[in-house]
């Protein structure tokens, strides 16, 4: 409670604001609205939303790591040679299944960039024979693991816990990105924070993308580009040894 307002008078400020924001969304929500755009959504919502997170991962089983590694990456995807409806599906599930939304919209849009310049190359998914082909595909520890995540759910068929799960996926990045750019402020003015900066993205699983993101957000940090450049250094070479 804001120094200076007494206790009665600052739950009557908050109450007589609520009031103002219902008075307007009832405003902007006319009954009709109601009818002919609220309610079409509501009845398409599961179907559209929900449904086709539980599919894909019934379509990719194993494979589906190399589909949350394209999300959470932003790598371009590219669905041939499939039906109208898979296309939908694997097309919904890379949009709810990303950042865009959590992340700062500039940091997405430069990503988005900075990875269709690096890879040159969509990730291809080919689903003309009996089992979905994927060429150019990435992956990690992370996506492996939270792919059986989702395979253990199956096991119990409730569509709603695919859509938990998935939510539960981009929480757990958005608290690994978090994580690193405390870790990396802290790496500018101790060398002992470095070294717990390369410990954290050699064992969180998603460093390749960690790194990628926090790059981009830092590019006009001159302290944060040394830090991580030194980062993907150690990385580099961590993964030849």
């Amino acid at each position: 409670m804001p120094s200076g307002i007494p206790e009665k008078r600052f739950r009557g400020i908050k109450f007589c604001s609520r009031i103002k924001k219902v008075d307007s969304l009832s405003i902007l929500l006319q009954p009709h609205d109601l009818e002919t755009c609220i309610q079409p959504l509501l009845k398409t919502w599961f179907e559209d939303s929900v449904c086709p997170i539980q599919r894909v991962v019934q379509l990719f089983q194993e494979k589906l790591a190399f589909v949350l590694h394209a999300a959470l990456s932003y790598t371009p995807v590219e669905v041939r040679e499939s039906d109208e409806r898979t296309k939908n599906d694997i097309n919904r599930f890379l949009r709810a299944a990303s950042l865009q939304g959590l992340v700062q919209e500039a940091t997405v849009t430069s990503l988005c960039m900075a990875m269709s310049e690096e890879q040159c190359k969509s990730m291809v998914i080919d689903c003309s024979g009996p089992q979905p082909q994927f060429h150019n595909a990435g992956s990690n520890r992370f996506c492996e693991e939270w792919t059986q995540v989702f395979l253990n759910g199956s096991e119990g068929g409730n569509p709603f816990l695919f859509r938990q799960i998935l939510e539960n996926f981009k929480l757990k990045a958005i608290q690994d990105i978090n994580n690193l750019k405390r870790f990396i402020r802290q790496a500018e003015m101790n060398h002992y924070a470095l070294f717990k900066c390369y410990l954290f993205l050699k064992n969180c699983g998603s460093g390749d993308v960690l790194l990628k993101i926090v790059k981009v957000e830092h590019a006009e940090m001159q302290e944060a580009k040394n830090v991580i450049t030194v980062l993907e250094e150690f990385m580099r070479e961590s993964a030849v040894a």
